[in-house]
């Protein structure tokens, strides 16, 4: 069974960074596409970053693009996200998620439909 457990979430003022990080279970995590995604109150799950199996293609959300970056460590089975300048408006539950791969571009992989497991979620809070 694949489990997925994310860290890194916290308070933070409006102008900081965090590193989030999301440990994967099991043998076969250098094969998952990996995404992170991020759940605000009263808003839908939405997309915010994915990567492939090599960690050589990655894809953003328009609203992240430029100031997140995912990457991911397979020796250590993890994948990251680097969330700078953040703004109170990124205030939101962020999910990591692993999928089977199909295609070999991150833009494939945009959607929560693509991802078999989900890990229980960090909670982000950015104070103005």
């Amino acid at each position: 069974q694949v489990q997925l457990v994310e860290s890194g979430g916290g308070l933070v003022q409006a102008g900081g960074s965090l590193r989030l990080s999301c440990l994967v279970s099991g043998r076969a995590f250098s094969s998952y596409i990996m995404g992170w995604f991020r759940q605000a109150p009263g808003k839908e799950r939405e997309f915010v970053a994915s990567i492939n199996w090599t960690g050589r293609s990655t894809y953003y959300s328009d609203s992240v693009k430029g100031r997140f970056t995912i990457s991911r460590d397979n020796d250590k089975n993890t994948v990251y996200l680097q969330i700078g300048i953040l703004r109170p408006e990124n205030t939101a539950v962020y999910y990591c998620a692993a999928g089977m791969a199909t295609y070999y571009s991150a833009s494939a992989y945009d959607s929560s439909q693509d991802y078999r497991y989900w890990g229980q979620g960090t909670q982000v809070t950015v104070s103005s």
